[in-house]
Formats: structure tokens, sequence, C-alpha cells
């Protein structure tokens, strides 16, 4: 059974999320979004993984950042 079936992020794993936007945006690009110094400086998934996973906020925030980038996706079909 599906609890969750209108969350846009459900079965989503943090990773997969990250990965997809730097993909499509860039770690520039996702610096200018939310200045995370670790998008900044040497960026890799796992430095930010790591730091997302402590921050509530930041973690909120790129989960907007990938709600938005589904939205676009889906008016662009």
């Amino acid at each position: 059974m599906n609890d969750q079936p209108n969350n846009p992020l459900h079965g989503l794993t943090l990773e997969k999320i990250l990965c997809d936007l730097v993909d499509h945006y860039g770690w520039d690009e996702l610096y200018k979004m939310i200045e995370i110094r670790c998008f900044y400086n040497d960026p890799s998934i796992k430095s930010s993984l790591k730091f997302l996973r402590k921050t509530s906020w930041a973690r909120v925030k790129i989960e907007e950042i990938y709600r938005d980038l589904i939205d676009q996706r889906k008016k662009e079909m």
C-alpha cells in the first residue's frame, strides 16, 4: 500500500535527489540557489550528503528545489 501517493519525493533517496539536481543545475548553480559551502568548496556528493543529513533546513531547501524541478519538467511535457 502506498502511504504517500501525492508526495513526489516518496521513495527517492536524498542521494538520488542530490544527483539529479547536480546533473540538471551543476554545483555552481546549486550554490547560487542555496549557499552551502560544500556546494562551492571542493563539492562532492559524499560531503554534501553528510551535511544535508545533519542540517534539516538545508535538506528542506534541497527538497523544495527538487519539487520545483519536477514541476518544471511536468510543464515541459
